[in-house]
């Protein structure tokens, strides 16, 4: 049995304990259904949201605002990444700096973002860029700084370029880093969407998630919680797909 197969059964197992543990818990004499509500009333609420189209306009924003963001960030963290680890002095100039706007709270700085930016999509994609920007930048870094010395020499015994260095030795030693970073900026990119329409906004899963909230409407809650999962964890298999389509050179099983 293939790894994506024991994969699919682990998971359909576990969601299917999960599922079973909560419609116990939600049941005659259990929790409340206004503090926590039973699969079929959620399960109603993603039928509404998936089906009638409810929430598929709020899917479709956050899932633009986070890929764009994800995109802009990821090319830049990889392509400052690329830069600083050629050209060792900027580091002692762009690593602190880096740090230093990856310590500071994303919400502390966010009114400052719509003032720049506006209520619009503008305001979550720069957000989200912030935020996946740095895991890019750290793992490129470290990725072209792994390959094997012995190879960069023998590149270079050959009068090899710096740039054909580049592509055909420190790139293929960074995949790992750098898709693994994409792993991690994966869901960086969701919580930025969603923490900027919590802040601003009048469309996505984040702002369904505070309108409702303010209404009391659980099931519709969990309903955008359970399709912000769902979005997750499809984006983090496309990740691991094209990680194993570029990266075929690679045993999976080390």
């Amino acid at each position: 049995m293939s790894e994506l197969a024991k994969t699919a059964i682990a998971t359909a197992l576990t969601a299917l304990a999960l599922l079973a543990l909560w419609a116990f818990a939600t049941g005659p004499g259990g929790v409340e259904s206004f503090v926590l509500p039973p699969p079929a009333a959620v399960l109603g609420a993603l039928r509404q949201g998936w089906i009638d189209g409810l929430l598929l306009p709020h899917v479709a924003y956050t899932g633009r605002a986070a890929l764009v963001g994800l995109a802009i960030g990821a090319t830049l963290g990889i392509a400052v990444g690329g830069i600083v680890s050629m050209v060792r002095p900027l580091e002692y100039f762009m690593v602190p700096l880096v740090s230093g706007m990856q310590s500071v709270p994303k919400i502390a700085v966010a009114p400052l973002i719509i003032a720049y930016f506006g209520f619009g999509i503008e305001s979550k994609v720069f957000t989200v860029a912030l935020l996946t920007f740095f895991p890019l930048f750290v793992a490129t870094v470290a990725g072209l700084r792994s390959v094997d010395a012995n190879i960069v020499d023998m590149y270079r015994a050959f009068s090899a370029s710096r740039l054909h260095i580049l592509i055909h030795a420190r790139l293929p030693a960074a995949g790992n880093y750098i898709f693994g970073a994409l792993q991690i900026a994966v869901v960086l990119a969701l919580i930025g969407a969603v923490i900027s329409e919590f802040i601003a906004s009048t469309k996505g899963l984040g702002f369904v998630i505070k309108t409702q909230a303010g209404e009391l409407d659980i099931s519709v809650m969990f309903a955008a919680i359970i399709s912000l999962a769902l979005m997750g964890v499809a984006a983090g298999a496309l990740v691991r797909f094209a990680q194993r389509r570029v990266l075929f050179w690679i045993d999976p099983a080390r």
